[in-house]
C-alpha cells in the first residue's frame, strides 16, 4: 500500500501541528519516521490510522482517503505506544474482537504465531507485563495479515531476543508479502538496522524525506588533520565541525567523493572518511551544534 500526505494541515486551538505536511510512503517500504519530540509524528500517524480527519489537503493510501473509509481502514493494522484492550479481555478474546470487526483477521495465522509467542492466552491483557502486552499487540496485528502496518515505539519493552524475532517476522512479511511498515522511533539505531526509507518530520513539517542509501550519501563525516596555517575554505557545506588539538572532525553535506577531492587538495596531513549515523544525520539535520548534546556544568 502506498501511502502520500499532499499539504496536510492539522491545528489545535490555533497551534498547527501538522503545516502543509508533504510525504510519500513507497508500497513495500520500511519506512522510519523520526523527529524530535513536538514534531508532530504522533499527529500524522492518527491522521494515517483514520482516527483524525485534517483540516487541510489530503491523506490518501492507494490514492484513496483513508478517514471514515472502512475499505481502506480493514487493510491496516495500527500498533500505538499505548496498547489497546478492554479491561476484561484475555488475548483470546482480544483474537475474538478482532476475528468479528476485522474482515481480513486470519485465524489459522493467529494459531501459527501462538507457537512463536507463548503466551497465555487465557490470561487477562491487564496482567500481563508491558512487554507481554506488546507481543500480543504483534500476534494480533499480524493475525490481520495487514498491507499497512503502523507502529509507534513498536519494540518499546521487549528484550533483545524478542525485538530481533518480531522484526524477522516483519522482515518476512515485507519480503513474502509487499507489507508496507511505518515505524515511528526514537531509537535511530535500530531504524538504521531496518528501515529503507527516513522521513525526519520537525514542527509538523518534512525536513527531508529520502531512501536511507541516499540520506547516508548525501552526507559526510571525515576526520582530517591539516599543514600549519591551512584552513578550510569558507564555502565548504560544514554541517557540524569538532577539533582536538590538530585534528578535526566535520560533518558535511553533500557527496563523498566531491567532498574528499576538495579536502585533498589542501595537502592534508591525514583524512579518513568516518561512517555517518542516521542519529547524527538526524541531529545535524535538524539544526547542527544547535541540537547537539551540550556539556553543562553545575
Amino acid at each position: 500500500m502506498k501511502v502520500e500526505a499532499k499539504a496536510l494541515v492539522k491545528s489545535f486551538d490555533g497551534f498547527r501541528a501538522l503545516d502543509g505536511l508533504e510525504l510519500t510512503v513507497p508500497q513495500g517500504a520500511v519506512y522510519g519516521l523520526v523527529g524530535p519530540n513536538g514534531a508532530g509524528k504522533s499527529t500524522l500517524i492518527r491522521h494515517m490510522a483514520g482516527i483524525y480527519r485534517q483540516d487541510a489537503g489530503e491523506l490518501l493510501m492507494d490514492g484513496e482517503p483513508v478517514y471514515e473509509n472502512p475499505g481502506v481502514k480493514s487493510r491496516i493494522a495500527y500498533i500505538p505506544d499505548e496498547i489497546f484492550y478492554y479491561n476484561s479481555a484475555t488475548v483470546e478474546d482480544m483474537a475474538g474482537f478482532y476475528g468479528g470487526v476485522c474482515p481480513g483477521f486470519d485465524r489459522e495465522r493467529f494459531e501459527k504465531l501462538g507457537e512463536f509467542f507463548q503466551l497465555d492466552r487465557k490470561r487477562l491483557m491487564r496482567r500481563l507485563s508491558k512487554g507481554m502486552q506488546k507481543q500480543a499487540a504483534f500476534w494480533l496485528a499480524l493475525s490481520l495479515r495487514p498491507e499497512l502496518l503502523i507502529l509507534d515505539e513498536p519494540v518499546d519493552g521487549l528484550d533483545p531476543v524478542m525485538r530481533r524475532q518480531v522484526w524477522g517476522l516483519l522482515m518476512a512479511d515485507v519480503a513474502e508479502r509487499g507489507t508496507t511498515v511505518l515505524v515511528s522511533s526514537h531509537n535511530l539505531r535500530e531504524l538504521e538496522d531496518v528501515c529503507d526509507h527516513v522521513g525526519i518530520l520537525n514542527r509538523g513539517k518534512m525536513l527531508l524525506e529520502r531512501s536511507l542509501a541516499e540520506l547516508q550519501e548525501s552526507s559526510v563525516k571525515i576526520q582530517l588533520a591539516l599543514p600549519d596555517g591551512q584552513a578550510l575554505p569558507p564555502d565548504l557545506p560544514v554541517l557540524h565541525s569538532a577539533r582536538t588539538g590538530r585534528v578535526q572532525q566535520i560533518i558535511l553535506r553533500g557527496r563523498t567523493e566531491e567532498l574528499t577531492a576538495r579536502l585533498q587538495a589542501l595537502s592534508p596531513l591525514f583524512l579518513d572518511v568516518l561512517p555517518l549515523t542516521l542519529e547524527e544525520i538526524f541531529i545535524y539535520e535538524l539544526g547542527g551544534v544547535d541540537h547537539a548534546v551540550k556539556n553543562v556544568l553545575f
